[in-house]
């Protein structure tokens, strides 16, 4: 077990996959990225000095067209200000939320080759993340 969360536990993937996947899911993305990108030793990118932004976003150029082959696109981007209910030690250097026209997408995605290479970027950028599925529903003009 690991309290990194760069990439999901075998249980909470199977939980994720456990779950319907014909309808719409949204992704919330909350995501600290590295001071210092952190690639493997024989990638060539290792050792070049890039930073963990840096490094994220090459993940973003690489997955991006995968993410609209299948159908994906980002629907809200936000920059992090504070934290006012919950860890004060959790600040974000990304926060979106990702729209995928069903959970099969989403795993299309996820064992993509294209993928698979850009996760890389992803690995080498982040130093914590939190990576949270969601049924969309309509919105009101009240919290409940």
């Amino acid at each position: 077990m690991t309290d990194n969360h760069i990439d999901p536990e075998r249980a909470q993937f199977d939980a994720f996959k456990d779950l319907p996947r014909d309808h719409p899911i949204e992704m919330l993305n909350l995501v600290r990225f590295r001071e210092h990108a952190a690639y493997p030793e024989d990638h060539p990118l290792a050792g070049k000095g890039l930073t963990g932004a840096q490094a994220y976003a090459n993940y973003g150029r690489d997955s991006g067209p995968v993410l609209a082959r299948l159908g994906g696109r980002i629907v809200w981007r936000g920059a992090y200000q504070t934290t006012l209910i919950g860890p004060a030690d959790e600040a974000w250097d990304a926060c979106f939320i990702a729209r995928y026209p069903d959970a099969a997408a989403f795993l299309a995605m996820v064992t993509d080759p294209d993928y698979k290479q850009a996760v890389i970027h992803r690995q080498a950028a982040v130093l914590t993340s939190r990576l949270i599925r969601t049924s969309p529903s309509d919105a009101g003009a009240t919290f409940g």
